[in-house]
């Protein structure tokens, strides 16, 4: 058999609760171009398809066609790599089991293969970012929930149904807080974004110091870490508490996994050193003693759209071609 038409673009498709992003990506990882739109405009699941595929299908027929493109890749919450599902996403506006896969084959001609963004953004880290020569590490990702991927003898571990990695749903504290979940007590309840709002209520109410964060009437995450630059006492201690809960978690993922680093993505990765120095200290003093020191934790330098855009990319390359327009 001889192949004479090798395609050398894919479609990268990033969905967040508040924007859906995509993109053309060629085989070299350029963004050649990009798109986007309210995902929370669209609770309708049927409606919101037909919407995605029309940007796509404009976003290809401005860029060189569907001559050029091999297949599609898809990033979204609770994504199943395995079924092509979404399942039970907590934080979309369609509850159940949507076979986004499926529906976007079928509209588009092409291939299509949907993954965890966890899974997605350990994905792009491994081949665009910094796990790039690196077998076995894991990859955090802190924003309004919080997600894990571990590569292992590198490759990517998914388990037998494709949720492998929740480490944000184990527990770290008995009848502790309720989470988006359901269940007490897990870690993403004190390290994701409401989580960390949460704590600083905590903190404020303990005290009668003034703070900056008393005088915001919405704080978000990233403004208490940008008080924490400014001196703000309060502010430090949040995220003290909040690094704690996290090396803690991380100490007992990592003592099963024995990974050579962390690294750290997503909008609440951008606390920096107010999260990730206490969260070291807790690691180190939980952590099996075999592996202390020797776990690195890095800062992502990736932009987290750019890095699941990659690393959907990466999910579209390896998916079985498939095309109704050879």
């Amino acid at each position: 058999m001889i192949i004479d038409n090798i395609k050398t673009r894919v479609l990268a498709v990033d969905i967040n609760v508040d924007k859906t992003i995509c993109a053309i990506v060629d085989i070299r990882g350029n963004l050649i171009a990009t798109c986007d739109f309210a995902t929370s405009d669209y609770p309708d699941v049927g409606n919101y398809v037909a919407v995605l595929c029309d940007y796509l299908i404009d976003l290809t027929e401005k860029n060189g066609g569907y001559e050029s493109v091999r297949s599609v890749g898809v990033a979204s919450s609770s994504g199943n790599v395995r079924t092509g599902c979404i399942e039970n996403a907590p934080n979309m506006p369609w509850k159940g089991v949507v076979p986004l896969a499926a529906m976007l084959r079928d509209r588009l001609g092409l291939a299509v293969a949907l993954g965890n963004n966890a899974h997605v953004t350990a994905l792009g880290e491994n081949v665009f970012g910094a796990a790039h020569g690196m077998r076995d590490f894991v990859v955090i990702s802190l924003g309004s929930g919080m997600g894990s991927c571990f590569f292992s003898n590198g490759v990517a571990h998914l388990g037998n149904n494709g949720f492998a990695g929740e480490v944000g749903h184990t527990c770290v504290k008995h009848n502790g807080r309720q989470c988006g979940c359901g269940n007490l007590g897990c870690l993403e309840a004190y390290t994701a974004g409401k989580g960390i709002l949460r704590t600083a209520s905590e903190v404020l109410a303990e005290t009668d110091k003034p703070s900056k964060m008393r005088q915001v009437e919405k704080l978000t995450p990233y403004m208490i870490a940008q008080f924490c630059d400014q001196g703000d006492e309060l502010s430090i201690e949040v995220y003290r508490r909040t690094g704690y809960w996290l090396g803690l978690g991380l100490a007992n993922y990592c003592s099963v996994l024995n990974p050579e680093a962390v690294i750290f993505t997503g909008v609440i990765s951008r606390a920096g050193r107010w999260l990730l120095e206490p969260a070291n200290q807790a690691f180190e003093d939980h952590v099996f003693h075999n592996l202390q020191g020797k776990v690195k934790f890095i800062l992502s330098t990736l932009e987290d759209h750019e890095r699941n855009l990659l690393g959907a990319s990466v999910l579209a390359w390896e998916v079985k071609e498939y095309s109704l327009f050879k």
